[in-house]
């Protein structure tokens, strides 16, 4: 095993709406985690071995666990991190939904695919590669982990998770999971490490690839990591997601799904609509129907069920966003809806709109993890396209218009792995999902994603039946 040092005593985790310390959890030990690398090594092998059929039953208790145990898990997360309860509801709802996907699916997507060539028989198999490390982020605590877990599971791999450091309960609420619904010891096993100790875990050969969610400087350190070891990543990092409305949209539908694209999450999402983007002949009449959407949506206690925007899920995460929003004010941008933090327990962030934003503003040029919206006019589409794609990133993008030719041709333009037109940006487990730029690389979900932590074998049985091509 690579040496690791133990970089933290403890784990808190913290409620975002009172601030209560709510549990305390040691770290794992090195003699621990060395325990646990063989104990999803000994499964693997028994695992990698098992039918579909068998790993699809599996999966489908665990969908019914979650399902079961909605209420509780829910309360977890939005205890844990802050997400209004009915989010947190359908998001344990959505993680059974992925399970229950890749269970009816996977035999599909991995099965041996004929490939004719000179040979007289020849085919590409999709074989399990071992263990796959997690390393997870706090925003959606269950759904990120089992979109990544289901795939590489029903491929045969194991997992271990290494969850954010805020939400030490949820972890451990996974790993028990996986126990509770039968699965073999070892199957998914979770570790309670810090970061600096996860991208040192890369390089044990216990490991056999890496999958990161998280910010694009945390995910720079886990490529190198991974890179150095030669190591198989797939990284979903930050964004700066544009939301394109058009001069024929219906700015109506537009504004109200556009104030929960941005609030979804208390916009803590990477996915979450940033830039807005709007023709500058109906930038009024859309900023006016937006801001009246906006101000509609209750911010409150993340336990209320009528509670739409709830806290941040850190006292550093109110911080930035402040300060994002500070100096763009002083560059000049003019705000249209409050823009600061409430002076009450938790981390709040009121909901924020400014217009007036240029390209030098933190607003446009950087992620805003929190319920903040930069409003852009643009003179037509063709500047709509340019200042979609003048960013960093590349992760999320909508377009708003009745014109759905238009629209479609449009999104071909657009630098982003998802495009939705005249809808918010959402992950589903039957489209890949993932990023190009500073967003990273790779897919989750769909056929692509299942494929990702895979051998992708060719498979050639003699004899030859054709010439073999002139050598250079």
């Amino acid at each position: 095993m690579v040496a690791i040092a133990k970089a933290v005593p403890v784990l808190e985790s913290i409620n975002p709406a009172t601030e209560e310390v709510l549990a305390v959890f040691p770290t794992t030990s090195p003699q621990q985690i060395e325990q646990t690398l063989q104990s999803t090594l000994k499964a693997f092998r028994h695992w990698r071995d098992q039918s579909f059929d068998y790993r699809a039953d599996l999966l489908r208790q665990a969908a019914a666990y979650l399902r079961s145990n909605q209420e509780r898990l829910a309360s977890l997360i939005t205890l844990e991190m802050g997400k209004p309860i009915a989010e947190a509801e359908a998001e344990v709802d959505k993680s059974a939904w992925v399970l229950d996907y890749y269970a009816d699916r996977a035999a599909e997507f991995l099965n041996a695919q004929p490939h004719p060539s000179g040979a007289a028989e020849s085919y590409v198999s999709f074989q399990p590669i071992g263990t796959v490390l997690a390393i997870m982020p706090w925003n959606f605590p269950f759904w990120q982990l089992f979109r990544a877990a289901a795939p590489a599971l029903m491929a045969g791999n194991t997992v271990i998770l290494k969850h954010a450091s805020n939400v030490p309960q949820s972890a451990l609420a996974i790993e028990e999971l996986f126990r509770a619904s039968g699965f073999p010891e070892g199957t998914l096993r979770t570790l309670l490490i810090s970061g600096s100790t996860a991208q040192a875990l890369i390089a044990d050969p216990g490991i056999a690839a890496v999958t990161f969610t998280g910010s694009e400087a945390a995910g720079r350190q886990v490529a190198a990591a991974a890179g150095a070891a030669l190591k198989k990543s797939v990284l979903e990092l930050g964004g700066s997601d544009p939301f394109i409305v058009l001069a024929d949209a219906d700015l109506k539908q537009a504004a109200q799904v556009g104030a929960r694209a941005r609030t979804i999450n208390s916009g803590q999402t990477c996915i979450a609509a940033k830039r807005f983007i709007v023709l500058e002949s109906v930038a009024e009449a859309f900023l006016e129907q937006f801001a009246e959407a906006i101000t509609a949506l209750k911010l409150g206690n993340p336990m209320d069920r009528s509670t739409q925007v709830g806290p941040l899920a850190r006292p550093d995460l109110v911080q930035t966003l402040d300060r994002q929003v500070r100096i763009t004010l002083e560059q000049g941008a003019h705000l249209m809806l409050r823009g600061s933090p409430l002076p009450r327990y938790g981390f709040f962030y009121a909901p924020t709109v400014l217009a007036g934003i240029t390209r030098e503003m933190p607003v446009y040029r950087e992620e805003t993890f929190g319920p903040v919206a930069a409003i852009l006019t643009v003179r037509n589409e063709n500047e709509a396209i340019a200042v979609a794609n003048d960013t960093q990133y590349g992760l999320g993008a909508a377009i708003w218009s009745q014109d759905l030719d238009r629209a479609k041709a449009l999104a071909s333009q657009v630098e982003a792995g998802f495009v939705a037109i005249n809808g918010m940006v959402s992950a589903d487990p039957h489209l890949p999902f993932g990023g190009v730029k500073n967003s990273g690389y790779g897919r989750e979900l769909s056929e692509y994603g299942i494929r990702e932590f895979t051998n992708i074998q060719s498979i050639w049985v003699g004899p030859p039946i054709a010439p073999s091509p002139p050598k250079k």
